[in-house]
């Protein structure tokens, strides 16, 4: 046990070893700025009282610790130095005796409130008491669940104690330098409330709050405290009852506090949560400072001013973090695309200019378009279609002033669109797409077969060779593949035309895209189901996915279904859930997934009228009826407008299939990479470059070739493996981000009570028991409950064949998950804000997919 009377006099050793709070106190003096005196028992203390201590599982667990450590006899040199110091400050001072565990104020969970903090403490035996609670207040059974809920290990987490001299607080309270709501930096939001700061921590009062920005005070709202917390003499606090009168603090000391809580974000060069006191002298005294954990990180910005950021990741469907390997090929990816248009990076494994990272995730600056006129209505048209809610926030941004259209030429679009028309020979594809539909559906099948030729690299290729394939491979795939969009939206823009010539909107037409051809993630389910009917189905009865994988793995199955898996993995294998990230496992990696799926597609009746292929194949004529009835509506208003009409809604479903192509050959690429990528791994493995063939996804490219010339890699993965375990566990992901880190979305409020709306995605309406799947990994879906889940990427569409309905927090009418919902007849409604949250597993729902709303 060590301690100091003065926190400038600890070291840099023993503050690694102390925690937060501790640590914080200690670099807030060095750095000259108003903390109470204090000294600080560092976790060396707690291991000594701890020593012994049993942590076998199980629910006695936290009520075991705590009997253990209070109970515990202390130390004789940890009693002597904590009498010792507290005699130095006086007689009888009051003091404040505060935890500080060392799993706090972490990246992904902040773990405040879960540990004691005991207030006017008075008299050496009263601080030995506190002390002790503090010690036991590790493993209350809040602070226990706490840990477990965020993956946290129990052996590993220790306690400082922090003990500081008492302020005799006048008015005291909280402050955090950021905007814990919007997300804006450098907007100071302060609560406040008469008496000790305990009152505004705990919740018991309503403070007031005071918004600060730029030395400005924007907001004063008086919260009606109507008690305050108070030290009691002789130790203790008490709660009394005070009577409003009027805001607790003038506007000089709110920004007097606010410029404080600046110099604090400024010392740690982060937003901070601080708590603060004003002494009856009129003092200030900060009394903690930690990081809020809550903020996303913010996207590096590629140019001056206000720069507007969507999540890729959330276009996706992907809400965990990218691997830094997935990273990187994105970046190379993604240089392709925008080589096509004329803005090819200096450096193509950076990536382009308009992609960023920040919280392992990938951002899209969309600033240049939305300042410039013609980007701007570009966005707000075709955004809709595949991102509903975000599309919305752009609509809002559009009138903010510090967005202001910069750019009003159409010059620089469509010398970009020249660009890109000329690289794809869209004009050829579109002419085709109108006169041809055979010469535009063989140019598709061709872009697969080159992509096919290419996808590996020589027998016999070195890792570096290996490494300069999938370069190649990667900076080419898009140029390719992207070709097949101008026969899609040549097919789109006839639905829209069919609407218009018929007096109907696109959205009303959305039995047109049912059971539409050339669709490859449909055809992959209805493999998959047609398989689930011909594999011996005893095999698959009570066995757990994980159990079904292992007997796979081991040729364990029955003789049908061993053959029958491998060959649907042989085609569709390279699939996954979060499968644009090259550094995230593939069906043929791991088919626990695939083969939970496919157990239970089993528990349904293969001749039922509800069964997926029959629904399916219920989509063509359905669709037929509907050209039939736009057809009828546009000859009523010109007799020519009905034959034009068929034309274009013909074409529209021979077409609108091929919208998943691109990505499906994407994701072909990039799992070739993968494949690649894990030879370069296991010859850097048997190098000591790594520990493990898979720690290559945990390097960047770059970084893989120059391991090549040999080095010790193993720290760097583990240090990664551990920051992406943390962010998969972030529970919130901005769809839009602002540069000064506004989340526009949380402007807008909460969402009222009973109000689940959203965007209208496949029509039909269907009432049933909703199941909330977060990660469709092991999940298990009854058939005909209804899918409720926060996006989707083509690994989650298995789970549709069994659901009766689908809501999803994000996406649009032609995101991916609307798009395989039309084609199945799934009543589907997207874009619902915070679906997951305001809907319970078994709870009885309705989803109107054609109003686009879900009645609980």
């Amino acid at each position: 046990m060590r301690t100091t009377r003065d926190l400038s006099e600890i070291d840099a050793t023993m503050l690694a070893d102390v925690g937060g709070k501790a640590a914080n106190l200690g670099e807030l003096i060095r750095a000259g700025l108003p903390v109470p005196p204090g000294w600080a028992l560092t976790t060396d203390a707690y291991r000594q009282v701890a020593a012994g201590l049993d942590l076998t599982p199980g629910d006695g667990l936290a009520a075991r610790a705590r009997r253990h450590l209070l109970g515990a006899e202390m130390p004789a040199p940890v009693r002597e130095a904590i009498v010792t110091s507290y005699a130095r400050l006086g007689a009888d001072v009051p003091v404040a005796v505060r935890s500080s565990a060392t799993a706090e104020d972490l990246p992904f969970a902040s773990f405040a409130g879960q540990q004691d903090t005991v207030l006017n403490v008075v008299g050496a035996e009263a601080v030995l008491d506190a002390v002790r609670r503090c010690w036991a207040s590790l493993w209350s059974d809040r602070a226990v669940a706490y840990r477990e809920s965020n993956g946290v290990g129990h052996a590993g987490v220790r306690l400082a104690v922090v003990v500081q001299v008492m302020v005799d607080a006048r008015v005291a309270g909280v402050m955090f330098t950021a905007n814990p709501v919007t997300g804006r930096r450098r907007e100071t939001v302060l609560d406040a409330a008469p008496g000790l700061g305990e009152a505004v921590v705990s919740g018991a009062v309503d403070p007031d709050r005071f918004v600060v920005s730029a030395g400005q005070v924007l907001e004063r709202r008086a919260g009606g405290a109507d008690l305050a917390v108070r030290p009691r003499p002789g130790g203790g606090v008490e709660r009394v009852e005070t009577a409003a009168a009027g805001l607790c603090l003038t506007d000089a000391q709110v920004l007097a506090l606010a410029e404080l809580g600046a110099r604090v974000e400024d010392h740690y060069g982060t937003p901070q949560d601080v708590e603060w006191a004003i002494g009856q002298d009129g003092a200030l005294w900060l009394t903690q400072a930690r990081p809020i954990t809550t903020l996303y990180p913010l996207p590096r910005p590629a140019g001056p001013g206000l720069r507007v950021h969507l999540s890729l990741n959330v276009a996706q469907g992907v809400m965990g973090p990218f691997t830094p390997m997935g990273v990187s090929v994105f970046n190379l990816v993604a240089s392709g695309a925008a080589t096509l248009f004329g803005h090819a990076p200096a450096d193509r494994l950076d990536g382009p200019a308009f992609l960023a990272e920040a919280g392992q995730r990938l951002w899209i600056d969309l600033t240049t378009p939305l300042r410039s006129r013609t980007g701007r209505a570009v966005l707000t048209r075709m955004m809709p279609l595949g991102e509903a809610r975000a599309a919305a926030v752009v609509r809002e941004l559009a009138g903010d002033p510090r967005l202001s259209v910069a750019q009003t030429s159409p010059r620089p679009f469509l010398r970009g669109l020249r660009r890109f028309a000329r690289r794809v020979h869209a004009p050829a594809r579109v002419r085709d797409a109108l006169l041809s539909p055979a010469r535009a559906l063989a140019h598709a099948a061709r872009v697969g077969e080159e992509l096919d030729r290419r996808l590996d690299p020589p027998p016999g290729a070195t890792p570096a060779q290996r490494l300069d394939h999938a370069e190649r491979l990667l900076g080419g795939t898009f140029p390719a593949i992207v070709s097949i969009m101008p026969i899609v939206i040549t097919g789109y823009a006839l639905l829209g035309l069919a609407a218009r010539l018929s007096g109907t909107r696109v959205g009303d037409l959305q039995d047109v895209l049912r059971g539409v051809p050339n669709n490859p993630t449909t055809e992959m389910d209805l493999e998959l189901w047609d398989l689930a009917t011909r594999v011996e189905p005893e095999a698959f009865r009570e066995a757990p996915a994980a159990e079904l994988a292992r007997r796979y793995r081991a040729g364990e199955l029955p003789p049908r279904a061993q053959k029958e898996i491998a060959a649907f993995l042989g085609r569709y294998g390279h699939r996954g859930v979060a499968e644009i990230d090259a550094g995230v496992p593939r069906w043929s990696d791991d088919p626990t997934h695939i083969l939970g799926v496919l157990a239970n597609y089993l528990r349904m009746d293969a001749g039922s009228a509800l069964a997926p292929d029959a629904l399916f194949a219920r989509g063509a004529p359905a669709a037929r009826a509907e050209v039939d009835r736009v057809a009828a509506l546009a000859a009523r208003r010109g007799r020519w407008r009905a034959p034009v009409v068929r034309f274009a809604l013909g074409r529209t479903r021979a077409y609108a299939g091929l919208r998943e192509l691109p990505k499906y050959h994407a994701v072909r690429a990039i799992a070739a990479v993968r494949r690649s990528l894990r030879a370069v791994g296991e010859h850097l493995a048997a190098a000591g470059v790594l520990d493990d063939a898979a720690d290559v996804y945990f390097l960047r490219l770059e970084e893989a070739r120059a391991a090549l010339s040999g080095g010790d890699l193993r720290d760097l993965v583990r240090e990664r493996r551990a920051a992406y375990e943390r962010e998969s566990r972030r529970r919130h992901v901005p769809r839009i981000v602002l540069s000064d880190g506004t989340e526009p979305e949380a402007l807008a409020g909460p969402v009222p009570d009973g109000a689940l709306t959203g965007t209208a995605a496949s029509a039909g309406t269907v009432t049933g028991v909703a199941r909330v799947v977060l990660d469709p990994n092991g999940a298990h879906l009854e058939p005909g409950e209804i899918l409720v889940c926060p996006s989707t990427d083509p690994g989650w569409t298995p789970l549709f064949l069994t659901a009766g309905g689908l809501v999803m927090e994000m996406g649009g009418a032609m995101s991916h998950g609307a798009v395989v919902a039309r084609e199945y007849g799934i009543p589907a409604v997207v874009g619902v804000r915070d679906a997951t949250g305001r809907i319970a597993t078994g709870q009885e729902i309705t989803v109107d997919g054609a109003a686009g709303t879900v009645t609980l």
